[in-house]
């Protein structure tokens, strides 16, 4: 019997390269992600040449939603099964940038992109059930103190760092909503603070300072995605492989359900318990 399949995006840098890893070396069968086919196939034979089955690769920019949708009709077409979608793809924008749609480029890639794939993956995911999702959000979003709805995805003001902990507090109330919509499906979905880490981000956001390794980044994506401890448990926020509590804002479900519905509107998703 085969191990896991699981879909790592953001897998050739980072706290996404070093769980992809870590996942392969203990059995996982690894679809990496990236948007460089170039750089996508050196880190396959990276990790081929550390001894690893050769793990498969797609590729897509996650400011351009087209893209995501390709890839995931690529992914649904080719896979039969799908065990666990880690959402780890990010970026940090020193300057404001938009996406052809004018959205905030950080608001895009790191709100929306996982948002979306997670959607057109939830088929796949139900047929594979017991199945997990997997996603890799920051404690950043605890500088979230309030919303200002009416430039949430524009946000003409531009501040890199409160982008930022925006997105990921994004990330953090759409895990909420969906494991809610997705109890009795065998779908679990959780979210993680993976530590300050040594990344590329971490210098871009804050020159000179320290960070933890990247292996110990990807331990609780890790844990969260093949862990038998967390079988079953759905709509948590985890660091340091352990029960935390986001911020007091992330727990409030109207502000949740109205993140959410943004979120389906500007990337035409359905409902998700509706997937089918």
């Amino acid at each position: 019997m085969t191990g896991p399949v699981i879909l790592v995006t953001g897998s050739t840098d980072g706290i996404g390269k070093a769980t992809a890893a870590a996942l392969m070396e203990r059995g996982a069968e690894i679809i990496l992600h990236g948007r460089s086919d170039k750089k996508g196939d050196a880190v396959r034979k990276e990790l081929q040449k550390s001894g690893m089955a050769r793990p498969d690769l797609v590729i897509a920019d996650y400011s351009d939603l087209g893209q995501i949708r390709s890839m995931s009709a690529d992914l649904s077409s080719r896979y039969s099964r799908l065990d666990v979608l880690v959402n780890n793809a990010g970026t940090y924008r020193k300057s404001r940038e938009v996406t052809r749609e004018g959205i905030e480029m950080t608001f895009a890639v790191n709100y929306l992109g996982p948002f979306l794939l997670t959607s057109l993956l939830l088929p796949l995911l139900r047929r594979s059930a017991p199945s997990r999702i997997v996603t890799v959000a920051s404690g950043a979003h605890e500088d979230v103190t309030r919303i200002d709805w009416g430039n949430l995805s524009a946000q003409p003001q531009y501040d890199p760092w409160q982008a930022y902990a925006l997105s990921k507090f994004g990330d953090i109330v759409f895990t909420f909503v969906i494991a809610r919509q997705l109890e009795r499906s065998g779908v679990t979905a959780n979210c993680l603070h993976p530590g300050v880490v040594d990344t590329k981000l971490l210098r871009s956001a804050f020159p000179g300072m320290a960070g933890i390794a990247l292996k110990d980044g990807a331990k609780t994506p890790v844990y969260l995605a093949l862990s038998p401890a967390v079988a079953g448990i759905s709509g948590q926020y985890f660091e340091n492989r352990r029960l935390a509590r986001s911020s007091a804002l992330s727990q409030d479900r109207k502000v949740q359900e109205r993140f959410f519905a943004l979120a389906k509107a500007l990337t035409g998703t359905p409902e998700y318990n509706r997937t089918v």
